[in-house]
């Protein structure tokens, strides 16, 4: 099965998920914009089909399987198989962060759906068409929180370590086989206007650009099959680590 000029976001807004839309649009392919909430995708689609770009709106929740299932259904109706996913869904976390004595067990088990299981389920949609090409790239969104469990961030950190050794495992099984998996740790905070909101007074060199993260995801994507890149970490110049 040959495979579409396509590349699917799963988690836009108006953060690095926007970023990445608009840079892989703006190298020709048609962009699938995945969001559980309509008003989400919204202006960042209008955005893109302003600038020319094909897109397709696809309200779904990451967390439940058979949203992941119905909403790729929609993009293959549209677009074919797509060529590149990433997925850029977190767990969500509430401010300030609870304490692990009152993380509610619920709550916890929600965020592993949405941060490591749709991961999962959507990697098993778009893989059958990747491999039968023997091509293709998935690339996921970790943090700081994949490689360090922080006080109060159990919540998103039992997660994203749990996505990186997804990252790893996939990489593992299918890059022999033509597949690119990678993993891609943000540390720092990425710049939106919510964040901006919530830190007033933060210098604003120190957010990381949507527009770099995006351009360090387009190299992924891009790097010959011979010299390819399974992990990266991404931070502002004036980030401590």
């Amino acid at each position: 099965m040959a495979l579409s000029k396509t590349a699917v976001v799963v988690g836009v807004g108006p953060g690095a998920g926007a970023g990445i839309a608009k840079r892989f649009a703006r190298e020709g392919y048609e962009v699938a914009l995945v969001s559980r909430r309509q008003e989400t995708i919204d202006p960042i689609e209008r955005d893109l089909r302003a600038a020319g770009a094909t897109t397709l709106s696809v309200p779904s929740d990451a967390g439940k399987a058979q949203d992941v299932v119905a909403a790729h259904a929609k993009v293959f109706e549209a677009f074919g198989a797509p060529e590149v996913l990433v997925y850029n869904a977190g767990p969500g976390i509430t401010w300030p962060p609870p304490a692990a004595l009152d993380i509610d067990p619920e709550v916890f088990s929600r965020s592993f759906d949405a941060g490591v299981t749709g991961a999962l389920v959507w990697s098993q949609q778009v893989l059958p068409a990747m491999l039968q090409a023997g091509k293709g790239t998935i690339i996921f969104t970790g943090a700081t929180a994949s490689i360090r469990g922080g006080a109060k961030f159990a919540s998103l950190a039992c997660p994203k370590f749990a996505l990186r050794a997804l990252a790893q495992s996939l990489a593992r099984e299918f890059q022999p086989q033509g597949v690119h998996v990678a993993h891609a740790i943000i540390d720092g905070v990425i710049d939106s206007p919510r964040l901006r909101g919530m830190m007033p007074g933060r210098d604003p060199s120190t957010f990381l650009s949507p527009d770099g993260i995006a351009d360090a995801y387009w190299h992924l994507h891009a790097q010959d099959k011979t010299a390819w890149t399974h992990e990266i970490d991404l931070r502002a110049a004036a980030e401590k680590f």
